[in-house]
């Protein structure tokens, strides 16, 4: 499976100069945020593929669009082909507008999907706008982390923690990969793709 991963910018190769050719053996688009309503919708009609996406602190777009043929993951956990895929929007909280979260908050959040976590026996891949601290992130409050992303790797260990938010140019060494224990956690600004042997696919 070829996962294609859009985040924070919109690519001029993936809209305005696209060529269907180049990205035609992709499986499932993943958003991790940031990114117009109509960038959306133009990849899932273009490559007749499923989109889920979260939301990011600036994605106030999306309040009353339709996003044609994309599903809002956020806090949800479904399955696709095997794969478990849960996602978490919005950023660290920085001066109270909406999609925006308190550690507290986005804490609570995940214990409230503790059942489903538990019913589908844990995660393959977690979508978030926001990084987990420390891992990709930077220090001012708009990009700082959250604490409780990192315990949620420790805990339940995905095989990917897919994030946006942090622009390349936003720290002295930005970094697209990074391995927490058996995690793999990919800043996916611009676009990214994974490709994952089906072999390795949940059941």
């Amino acid at each position: 499976m070829k996962i294609l991963v859009i985040s924070d910018f919109v690519e001029q190769d993936l809209y305005d100069r696209f060529q269907i050719e180049k990205f035609s053996n992709i499986d499932l688009i993943l958003s991790c945020g940031d990114l117009p309503p109509e960038y959306l919708s133009f990849l899932a009609a273009g490559l007749k593929v499923p989109l889920y996406y979260v939301r990011g602190n600036h994605d106030f777009r999306h309040n009353g669009y339709h996003t044609e043929g994309c599903i809002d993951l956020d806090a949800r956990l479904v399955r696709h082909q095997g794969l478990r895929i849960l996602g978490l929007e919005g950023s660290n909280w920085y001066n109270g507008k909406s999609l925006q979260y308190t550690e507290k908050q986005m804490r609570h959040k995940i214990l409230r999907l503790y059942p489903k976590l538990w019913w589908h026996k844990g995660v393959d891949i977690v979508i978030t706008h926001a990084p987990p601290r420390h891992i990709h992130d930077a220090e001012d409050p708009c990009h700082k982390g959250f604490e409780c992303f990192c315990r949620f790797i420790e805990r339940y260990t995905p095989r990917y923690f897919i994030h946006g938010h942090m622009h390349f140019n936003y720290t002295l060494n930005p970094r697209r990969f990074t391995v927490v224990n058996k995690t793999r956690v990919i800043n996916g600004y611009g676009h990214y793709i994974i490709e994952i042997d089906d072999h390795e696919n949940a059941g």
